[in-house]
């Protein structure tokens, strides 16, 4: 019986589908942790082929790639250094399973399946998985591990079993996408579990961006006794060894670094940054370009790439019009100074024009209306897809959710485009992360320290300049409201009585309700965008196009 033993806790970041890319750095970390003198290494949730694999998993030889993978992986541990436990998708009986394999010896020692699958929120597993039998634990080194797999500790169940069948220490791998309200509940469910088994217990999540999601790392270790002796950092890959001993009251974990939490507006500018550098980078883009119109949503934008990918891979192009006032391009040519981008001028006009005379004879007797404001809005499209096809870069959108949820946006102008950075967050939080970004400097960030945009680009009245003298409360209801408003409708659900209740004028929240609904047809084809809330538009909330339903009845 050992009295010591040594964990190491590889915090990575998978890319989907790269088995062999996957596989190359678990053996790379595995081979740290060797020459550190561990005795066991955990990997996040499926590492192998990646979280979530959505239907990708359900194809015969991505299941053939992985299991050949882990089969590989399994032999390396022949050599006598750690044993694994590594997440696989794994069939076995015709069922496929989300699992964690035990590699110890140069085999295959055991696995693991997942009991809980979750399917609500951004989660799909019971479409692709089947649920597993309740575990017990497994004998590594001659101690006993339970091995719950993620949503398995949302829930007593499986936790419980492993208690009674003799577990001695809780080791969880976790692909737990980040959303600014998630780390009190994840700290809930982890003491919960402990407290229900007299158990400590790890918890190892991924960091990386998957499409819409983004996985913020964040792991930690919880002794028996709730206290916390080890915390990795959020938002960077990590191989931390965990020394733990043996004591007459059960396994406890020595204490180690406990690097510090971020706070709101930190983890939600962090989350906007991985979330698009993966998106980049594992699409294998060689940077992006966006239009830089002087406004705030394309300052945080431009601001947020050349963070996440350095100046050099950001391209920023103003196309003006008519409309644009000179404060405008006085303040877009300050940001691209700052943020020291590429940075072009094209005029839309000429093409305004050219529109114009070629509808000249349909549009006859028609006043003018918001259709010249989209024809504007589509024009710098179309340009920015021209500069993307040209030399390679991703158009990077610039919406942001107060206005994805009431349509004031335009198909296939402001909204085309590859990826949107500001798609989950409502434009008051804008303010908030442009003066935060101002003030301090994102670890890793590629940018500038220093402002990234002048004060006036943050305090001037937000305006689509489609118009002459236009501003968006002409149409809108101010932010404040707006955002108050959909956080009701959104976040929250609540009835049309409560909502007015909050102290909003029943017409105005009518008016919102009828804009978010009517405006689903907008959104299904609006680009993704990194998760921030607890409630996306896409896999979060999944409302019907055609919807008849109003909750705010005349």
């Amino acid at each position: 019986m050992t009295d010591k033993l040594r964990i190491a806790l590889a915090q990575l970041n998978p890319t989907m589908g790269d088995i062999h890319g996957n596989l190359t750095k678990a053996r790379k970390a595995r081979a740290e942790a060797a020459a550190a003198g561990a005795d066991i290494i955990l990997y996040p949730e499926l590492f192998i082929v990646g979280y979530p694999p959505e239907d990708l998993v359900l194809k015969p030889a991505l299941q053939d790639d992985a299991r050949e993978a882990v089969e590989k992986f399994a032999a390396d541990t022949a050599d006598g250094g750690p044993a694994v436990l590594v997440g696989a998708p794994w069939v076995e009986n015709d069922r496929l399973y989300n699992a964690c394999m035990l590699l110890d010896g140069g085999r295959i020692a055991g696995r693991t399946f997942k009991v809980d699958l979750p399917n609500y929120g951004v989660f799909d597993e019971k479409r692709v998985f089947a649920a597993g039998p309740l575990p017990g634990p497994f004998n590594i080194r001659g101690v006993r591990i339970g091995v719950p797999v993620c949503e398995d500790i949302w829930t007593p169940d499986v936790v419980e079993c492993l208690a009674e069948t003799g577990a001695e220490i809780l080791l969880v791998p976790n692909g737990s996408p980040f959303d600014a309200t998630k780390s009190d509940v994840r700290a809930n469910h982890i003491a919960g579990r402990i407290t229900e088994s007299g158990l400590p217990l790890v918890y190892l999540n991924q960091i990386g961006g998957q499409d819409e999601l983004v996985f913020d790392g964040a792991s930690l270790v919880c002794n028996a006794d709730r206290s916390m002796a080890v915390a990795l950092p959020a938002w960077e890959e990590a191989l931390v060894m965990t020394d733990w001993t043996r004591t007459s009251s059960g396994w406890v974990c020595a204490p180690g670094s406990l690097a510090p939490s971020d706070d709101h507006a930190q983890a939600v500018y962090h989350a906007m940054m991985l979330g698009l550098r993966d998106y980049v980078n594992k699409n294998r883009f060689p940077g992006v370009v966006l239009g830089l119109s002087g406004g705030i949503d394309s300052a945080l934008s431009a601001a947020v790439a050349v963070d996440a990918l350095g100046p050099e891979r950001v391209r920023c192009v103003m196309l003006p019009s008519k409309y644009t006032s000179q404060e405008s391009l006085d303040d877009a040519a300050e940001i691209a100074k700052l943020l020291g981008v590429h940075y072009d001028t094209i005029p839309i006009e000429p093409a305004v024009a050219a529109f114009g005379g070629s509808l000249a004879d349909v549009f006859a007797g028609k006043r003018v209306d918001t259709t010249e404001e989209n024809i504007q809005s589509r024009i710098r499209g179309v340009i920015l897809m021209a500069i993307s096809n040209k030399f390679g870069p991703m158009v990077l959108t610039t919406g942001n959710k107060s206005e994805m949820s009431v349509g004031y946006a335009t198909l296939y102008g402001d909204m085309c485009g590859g990826y949107n950075v500001l798609k989950d967050v409502y434009k008051m939080e804008v303010f908030r992360l442009s003066r935060w970004r101002n003030q301090f400097v994102p670890r890793g960030a590629l940018g500038p320290s220093g402002r990234v945009m002048p004060e006036n680009v943050i305090t001037r009245p937000p305006s689509a300049e489609l118009r002459a003298d236009q501003k968006d409360e002409d149409s809108l209801p101010p932010y404040e409201i707006l955002d108050g408003i959909l956080e009701c409708l959104i976040e929250n659900e609540m009835t049309f009585e409560d909502t007015c209740a909050r102290g909003y004028h029943p017409a105005t929240v009518k008016r919102i309700e009828q804009l978010l609904y009517v405006s689903e047809y907008k959104r299904r084809q609006a680009p993704p965008g990194v998760k921030i809330s607890a409630r996306n538009f896409g896999r979060d909330r999944r409302y019907p196009i055609t919807n008849a339903f109003r909750d705010a009845r005349d």
